[in-house]
């Protein structure tokens, strides 16, 4: 009986040290809520958390958003201006998460590390997107438990160009704010 006591002890609390971490993104079109894969991803869960608890999103805008692709944030604000980030990060497109409908990946340049603060959200399964012995991928780092319509109706709104930028909405959809809300 002490050794199963100590079994259901050990595993109830290494099932905590591997929990994700939930994040609720309040957006200027409704609430999104994301878990981050801190366990297959924790390089890129971990840099998104540290933008996360800075405040860097907030005013931050969706400024890519391109019906049957994907919707990309959280690097330039409403006047179309980059913000300041931290130094690259490593691309983790080998963890094997795949860029799905709903999931969060960690957008970069053509640099495979180069992905800072600006992430997207899958609005369909973008396989192209996952790494490959032709291309360093893309890394995903989270998904979308709730708010999926939120993301439809972001996807969904007139964009045009604005300078050097394509497909950018015409009314500003901000990002008001992002919490850690909870690990899963």
């Amino acid at each position: 009986m002490k050794k199963l006591f100590i079994t259901a002890s050990l595993l109830l609390a290494s099932s905590h040290l591997f929990a994700n971490t939930m994040v609720e993104m309040k957006t200027s079109m409704g609430n999104i809520e994301i878990e981050l894969f801190d366990d297959k991803a924790p390089v890129s869960a971990k840099n998104f958390e540290s933008y996360v608890k800075s405040n860097f999103y907030a005013g931050t805008i969706f400024h890519r958003v391109i019906p049957g692709f994907m919707v990309q944030g959280g690097g330039l604000d409403a006047n179309m201006v980059e913000k300041t980030t931290k130094a690259p990060i490593v691309n983790e497109a080998s963890n094997g998460l795949k860029n799905t409908r709903g999931t969060l990946a960690m957008a970069r340049t053509r640099d495979p590390n180069s992905a800072t603060s600006q992430f997207f959200i899958n609005v369909v399964d973008n396989s192209f997107l996952n790494r490959s012995a032709m291309d360093a991928g893309y890394a995903v780092f989270g998904k979308v438990t709730k708010g999926m319509e939120v993301v439809d109706k972001i996807v969904s709104v007139p964009t045009g160009n604005q300078g050097l930028h394509q497909n950018v909405p015409k009314q500003p959809v901000k990002i008001i704010s992002v919490q850690i809300k909870s690990k899963k």
